[in-house]
């Protein structure tokens, strides 16, 4: 019996941001609902809170006429108002386009990042693009702008980072399959890093790559249709690909602790909630 499996171009972004921007508010929406704030104490000038003190705070640091009601010393904190820049690179090559199910890896990826940039904007940060074509800054505006470049898809069967566009000391998000010349993202991980940039390796998966269910005839083509392999057993080829995955996640996950940048590998099979949540936290560890 011949199975030819398929590689299926994914949901068509191009001509759809304002369903990809709509659907990453509503995710960002569920994130704020939740109760996860990215407020932080620091050197602004705006009211966040009152904390009890604690052994070690300056007694210039309490506020005395919050003291005053009660029996315990306050603290009060207001929020940090220094502006982040934070670039993303969001893998729009062919082979993102893959899905086995309902969402393909490069609605996941430009979904996730853009309700990310949601929450980012709306906490002041500045936001833009590591390649250039969208310098970081803040506002509304600026989300709609990454929407429509987080839509664009390339015919290239995978994609790198451009590295000519990093800020020094900005923080850089990176989500692809990670399947192209692993030489090309080590040299542009390094070159941030230099520049004293951190940053997180979000990996998105379709679940048909981790669990590879190919038995019997099947023809492998990758998106671009530059790549194809025709199997007579496809079933005995598994746990050499399964191998061959995890050692490349070893490697991203070497080359993230090396420069001290995070790895973390999702599925588009996976709560989408949950993945914001990892990059949402991965961003505060990195400040």
């Amino acid at each position: 019996m011949t199975h030819q499996k398929l590689l299926n171009a994914g949901l068509e972004l191009a001509d759809g941001w304002p369903q990809l921007l709509a659907q990453a508010q509503s995710l960002a929406n569920s994130f704020v609902a939740g109760g996860h704030g990215r407020r932080r104490a620091g050197v602004g000038d705006t009211f966040w809170q009152f904390r009890p003190a604690q052994q070690g705070d300056n007694l210039r640091d309490i506020d005395w006429r919050r003291t005053a009601r009660g029996d315990d010393k306050f603290v009060r904190q207001n929020e940090w108002q220094a502006a982040q820049s934070i670039q993303f690179w969001v893998d729009g090559s062919a082979s993102m386009q893959f899905f086995s199910s309902a969402e393909s890896k490069h609605y996941r990826a430009a979904c996730v990042s853009l309700a990310l940039a949601i929450l980012l904007t709306n906490a002041g940060e500045r936001v833009g693009t590591v390649d250039g074509k969208l310098p970081t800054k803040q506002g509304r505006g600026q989300v709609e702008e990454l929407a429509k470049l987080f839509s664009l898809q390339t015919k290239d069967d995978f994609g790198s980072p451009e590295i000519d566009y990093f800020q020094s000391q900005s923080l850089a998000v990176f989500v692809s399959d990670f399947f192209g010349d692993i030489t090309l993202l080590e040299k542009a991980v390094t070159a941030a890093a230099n520049l004293g940039v951190s940053g997180v390796l979000l990996m998105i998966l379709d679940p048909e790559e981790i669990s590879f269910p190919f038995s019997g005839r099947t023809v492998f083509e990758s998106m671009a249709g530059e790549i194809r392999h025709e199997s007579q057993q496809a079933g005995g080829l598994k746990s050499k690909y399964q191998t061959i995955l995890k050692n490349r996640q070893a490697i991203l996950r070497a080359l993230a602790k090396s420069v001290g940048w995070q790895f973390h590998c999702d599925t588009t099979g996976s709560s989408p909630a949950d993945t914001l949540i990892w990059l949402h936290r991965a961003l505060e560890h990195r400040r």
